[in-house]
C-alpha cells in the first residue's frame, strides 16, 4: 500500500513541478505575500478534485464530449495570453520592487477568480490530472484510490511549499530589476502556453 501511495506521490509531483500558468501565478502571489493560504488551498483542493475525478473514471466521460476540449482549449489560451500580456506590460512599466510603497495588493476576490481560472480553464490541468493520473491509477486496481491519495498529497505539499517558500526570495525581489525579470519571464511562459494550447492537435 505504501509503495502505491509513493508512486502516486512521485507521479503527481513530476507533473506539477514544471512551471506553468497556475504555478507562475501562485509564485508571484507568494512573493508578494498576498492571499497565499487561500490560493495554495484552492490549487491543492482543485487538484484533489480533478485527481479524484480521474481515478473515478471521468476521463472516459470527457472523451464522450468532443465539443468540450476545443472550448476549453481556446478559452484557456485567450485567458493565459491576456495575463501574459499584463505581466509583460508590468515588466516594462512598473518600476517598484517588493516594498511598502509597492502597488496595491490584488483584491482577494480577484485573486481567487484568477486562480480558479488558471486551474479550471486550463486544459493541461485536465490532461495531467483527470486523464494521465486517472489512467495510471487503473494499473493499481482495486487500490487505485491509494494511488490517487498519494497524487493529491503531492499537490498539497507542492502548492503550499511554492506559495510559502516564495517569500524566501523576497529580499532579492525587493530590487526593481529582479521583479521586472520575473514579470517578463512569467509573460513569456504564459505566451508559450497560449501558443501551445492553440496549436494542440
Amino acid at each position: 500500500m505504501l509503495s502505491i501511495f509513493a508512486t502516486g506521490f512521485a507521479t503527481s509531483l513530476g507533473l506539477i513541478v514544471a512551471i506553468g500558468a497556475q504555478n507562475a501565478f501562485l509564485l508571484r502571489q507568494g512573493l508578494r505575500r498576498e492571499h497565499v493560504f487561500v490560493l495554495s488551498s484552492i490549487c491543492a483542493v482543485s487538484d484533489a478534485l480533478l485527481i479524484s475525478a480521474g481515478v473515478a473514471g471521468f476521463g472516459a466521460a470527457m472523451q464522450a464530449l468532443p465539443w468540450l476540449e476545443p472550448v476549453m482549449r481556446y478559452g484557456g489560451a485567450a485567458f493565459v495570453a491576456l495575463y501574459g500580456l499584463k505581466s509583460l506590460w508590468s515588466a516594462f512599466h512598473v518600476a517598484g520592487g517588493l516594498s511598502p510603497a509597492d502597488a496595491p495588493a490584488m483584491p482577494l476576490k480577484t485573486a481567487v477568480l484568477t486562480c480558479l481560472a488558471f486551474t479550471w480553464a486550463n486544459p493541461h490541468c485536465y490532461l495531467d490530472t483527470v486523464v494521465f493520473v486517472g489512467s495510471i491509477s487503473t494499473r493499481f486496481a482495486p487500490n487505485q484510490w491509494i494511488f490517487g491519495a498519494g497524487a493529491a498529497t503531492a499537490s498539497l505539499v507542492f502548492f503550499f511549499a511554492l506559495g510559502y517558500g516564495a517569500r524566501l526570495a523576497a529580499p532579492l525581489m525587493a530590487r526593481p530589476s529582479a521583479w521586472r525579470v520575473l514579470d517578463a519571464g512569467i509573460g513569456m511562459i504564459m505566451g508559450a502556453i497560449a501558443i501551445r494550447l492553440v496549436t494542440l492537435g
